[in-house]
């Protein structure tokens, strides 16, 4: 398993593996754990994904962010610079359409964009993660770009991965952002 391509196919054959009941298990510890994390409960403006090949669900943590009168924000792919997201307020009523790569994102509404800076949290999707905090994402750059700054910024990003996307070691390029913190159902990893 030395490469990024095979890599991600094996783990993302991994996790879509799991069945419905552990999917669903998941997704609610996951929600246990991120409803008591320290710069969640002080945030305001949370970013955050909709599950899609597998990845772990966050529809339950979304919910608890609506309930909680926190601001959530999904990831648009930006229609005119290239590998580049956006982050619009998703809200209980906000249209959905499917994007490029068969993901639900807002249908783009420029008035509804929440600059990065402005952003507190920033939950990341991700494919592959190792004890060092180095991530494999889907080989895009679409995060890779976003969270390039975030250490000059206010914003915190948290990588979401089921368990068993924990692997020895992630080969790593220069242009790979590293995580401070990835959160799994049943444990949290710091890396600062």
């Amino acid at each position: 398993m030395n490469t990024r391509s095979q890599l991600r196919k094996k783990i993302r054959q991994r996790r879509n593996a799991l069945s419905i009941t552990e999917q669903f298990n998941a997704e609610t510890d996951l929600t246990a754990r991120l409803s008591i994390h320290s710069e969640i409960l002080q945030a305001k403006r949370i970013a955050i994904y909709l599950g899609n090949d597998g990845e772990l669900s966050t529809a339950n943590f979304i919910d608890w962010c609506w309930q909680n009168e926190k601001d959530v924000y999904l990831p648009v792919v930006h229609p005119f610079s290239k590998g580049n997201l956006l982050f619009l307020h998703y809200q209980q009523d906000t249209k959905l359409v499917s994007n490029q790569y068969g993901i639900l994102e807002p249908q783009l509404d420029v008035t509804m964009v929440c600059p990065l800076d402005q952003l507190d949290i920033i939950c990341t999707p991700l494919v592959a993660f190792d004890n060092s905090g180095a991530r494999l994402g889907m080989g895009g750059g679409f995060y890779d770009r976003s969270l390039a700054h975030w250490q000059q910024t206010k914003l915190y990003p948290i990588g979401l991965a089921h368990d068993c996307q924990l692997v020895e070691s992630v080969p790593i390029e220069s242009w790979d952002v590293p995580l401070p913190e990835i959160i799994t159902p049943s444990k949290s990893y710091r890396f600062i």
